[in-house]
């Protein structure tokens, strides 16, 4: 692929560009594109996706253990992992070349829509998360989640906006979870309403707007729906959740469509990579990240995960 020219945001200082485009050519390999290594489900889904079993089947014991998490990031071939700021206190030094984006907030899921709207406040703030950096951990970045839609989307857009504007001014990358969620949405998976979120994080400044895949109306391909949104986010990179574990190739099918169809810039993935023992996940990070970065076919890609062929970067 063509090396990226990463394009300096405006409230970048002159004083980080330099760090801003290393944190940029780190994640993205010189292209424009990302493999997030999602590690923020802990909270987000409690313990339903590293115990019991999957869509898949069991899921391995290992997961359960969160430095299963780390081991994969380490071992893996990833552009970041993103998890909440005190797991990476906790392990990040044994682990101190990985790539890691902070996430500031999150939520469990305790709470149903039906009984309240989504929120979810800052748990750090970006200088907190930067003190990460002074004890010589690889900080690139800091991931934000807003529920578009919920009746508290004024307070995490705000503080969205402030942090992105703090990352920058340090020279982080910056990546929005945008979800639209809460009473006033009945459909999470509109093609319309998924592209409107991705607008939004473009009036944001985000380097980088991680989305649900949407679902499409009857006789409409989901990948040509999706262009909608790959389009209303301009310069903003629009990456896709990964979801629930579900068969390797139908996996990477998917994500080959959303970024050669679609346009998208590559994936946030977790349940896809954690949900396998270490070796399995390992091999899964390389497959994704084949595409994602090398532009591999999905056979190309699953004879990697396969262990029939090797990559690295």
């Amino acid at each position: 692929m063509k090396k990226t020219e990463y394009h300096v945001p405006a409230d970048v200082p002159k004083t980080e560009e330099s760090t801003y485009r290393k944190n940029m050519e780190l994640i993205a390999k010189g292209t424009d594109r990302l493999m997030l290594f999602a590690g923020d489900q802990r909270v987000e889904h409690l313990n339903d996706d590293f115990y019991g079993t999957a869509d898949t089947g069991t899921i391995p014991a290992e997961d359960n253990d969160p430095e299963h998490l780390f081991r994969i990031a380490s071992q893996g071939v990833i552009g970041c992992f993103a998890t909440q700021f005190g797991m990476i206190a906790k392990y990040g030094k044994d682990y101190d070349e990985v790539p890691y984006v902070v996430k500031l907030n999150s939520k469990s899921h305790l709470v149903k829509t039906a009984q309240k709207d989504p929120m979810s406040k800052a748990w750090v703030s970006v200088e907190q998360a930067l003190e990460l950096k002074k004890a010589g951990l690889n900080i690139v970045g800091i991931g934000y989640t807003v529920y578009l839609g919920s009746e508290f989307e004024g307070d995490m857009i705000t503080e969205a906006e402030q942090a992105i504007i703090e990352a920058h001014k340090n020279g982080l990358v910056a990546i929005i979870w945008m979800y639209p969620r809460g009473k006033a949405v009945p459909n999470e998976k509109d093609p319309h309403l998924i592209a409107g979120a991705a607008g939004v994080a473009a009036t944001l400044g985000t380097d980088f707007v991680k989305v649900n895949y949407p679902k499409a109306p009857e006789g409409q391909k989901t990948e040509e729906a999706f262009r909608e949104a790959t389009q209303a986010a301009g310069r903003t990179r629009v990456i896709t959740a990964g979801g629930s574990s579900t068969d390797v190739r139908k996996f990477l099918e998917t994500l080959w469509k959303q970024i050669h169809v679609s346009g998208a810039k590559g994936s946030a993935t977790g349940r896809n990579i954690h949900q396998k023992p270490l070796h399995e996940a390992i091999n899964m990070t390389k497959a994704i990240s084949a595409i994602t970065y090398a532009d591999k076919s999905v056979d190309e890609a699953m004879e990697i995960y396969e262990g029939k062929k090797e990559f690295k970067i």
